[in-house]
């Protein structure tokens, strides 16, 4: 173990779980354009998910598919086989609600053909001699998926708790893929992490990696929500701004900016462990209840 493991706390043991992926689906036909009702800034901020996510995790699967020979440990690679399979999952039920977008007048395609040559080329794989770079550039990206699963987890146990979404009526199909993928995140949170810490571990590899995580979270986020709003056929003043996200983040509708700023030196911190955020417990009760992943079951039992 390295020393840099050895400064780390134990994971919270209780919080470890079998992960499986859930065959889950959703019917968009009645789920209109502004989901949260009154509030287009925050519907598209929150619909950016659906332009980021579809890429970012068929990217997660494919370098994740070439680190399974670099892993030693047989349960941390059953983890690993079950997150793939989860993230897989994820992609597809986003990527589902693009054509609905599209059918209400809102054509993501310019914006996810940028997200597309983002990870596909940029972050894909590279011609480098075998050894030595190539493990480098491997070892990179593996580091660079535990910071963003960093900020997916956080999103996911924001969501679990949003509560003025409730209030506020949110679409129920929409709030229940929500919230299935950010049960599932919480569930899964510290694989990434643990892989990272497995096959490398180093520290200002951590440090590095997030930095070019968070500003391109953060560029792309802001993009696509201004390109949503430049683009919504039913806004005459399709504007965002950064005023209208804090707001809505002090209103509850969407994470707050102070809580996106402290999660910050959590995750530097180099005593982070990702189980010591959220709940699997309220996760997995989540899960238990969520019309998609229910039904999921059911057809999966009945199958059986």
């Amino acid at each position: 173990m390295s020393n840099t493991q050895a400064r780390l706390p134990q994971p919270v043991a209780s919080e470890h779980i079998d992960l499986k992926p859930r065959q889950v689906s959703f019917a968009w036909d009645e789920t209109p354009l502004h989901w949260i009702p009154g509030d287009p800034f925050s519907t598209h901020t929150i619909n950016v998910l659906h332009l980021l996510l579809p890429a970012g995790e068929r990217w997660f699967v494919h370098v994740y598919k070439q680190i399974l020979p670099y892993i030693k440990d047989e349960r941390l690679r059953a983890d690993v086989v079950g997150f793939i399979g989860q993230e897989a999952m994820h992609a597809q039920a986003h990527d589902e609600v693009l054509p609905h977008l599209r059918e209400q007048g809102l054509d993501p395609t310019p914006y996810t053909a940028q997200v597309d040559w983002l990870f596909e080329k940029l972050l894909g794989d590279r011609t480098l001699p075998p050894g030595r770079p190539r493990k480098w550039w491997l070892m990179e990206r593996v580091a660079t998926i535990a910071a963003i699963e960093h900020y997916t987890a956080f999103l996911g146990n924001w969501v679990l708790n949003a509560d003025e979404l409730d209030r506020r009526e949110a679409d129920p199909t929409m709030l229940d893929l929500l919230r299935w993928h950010g049960a599932e995140e919480v569930e899964h949170r510290s694989v990434a992490f643990e892989l990272f810490l497995h096959v490398d571990g180093s520290y200002a590899r951590r440090v590095r990696t997030w930095a070019t995580a968070f500003g391109a979270l953060v560029f792309l986020w802001q993009r696509g929500t201004r390109f949503f709003m430049a683009n919504d056929p039913t806004l005459t003043e399709g504007r965002a701004s950064v005023r209208a996200f804090v707001e809505r983040g002090r209103a509850g509708v969407l994470p707050s900016t102070g809580s996106m700023v402290r999660s910050i030196p959590r995750y530097l911190s180099r005593s982070y462990h990702p189980s010591q955020e959220g709940s699997t417990e309220q996760a997995v009760a989540y899960l238990a209840s969520s019309p998609a992943a229910t039904a999921a079951e059911a057809r999966e039992t009945g199958a059986g």
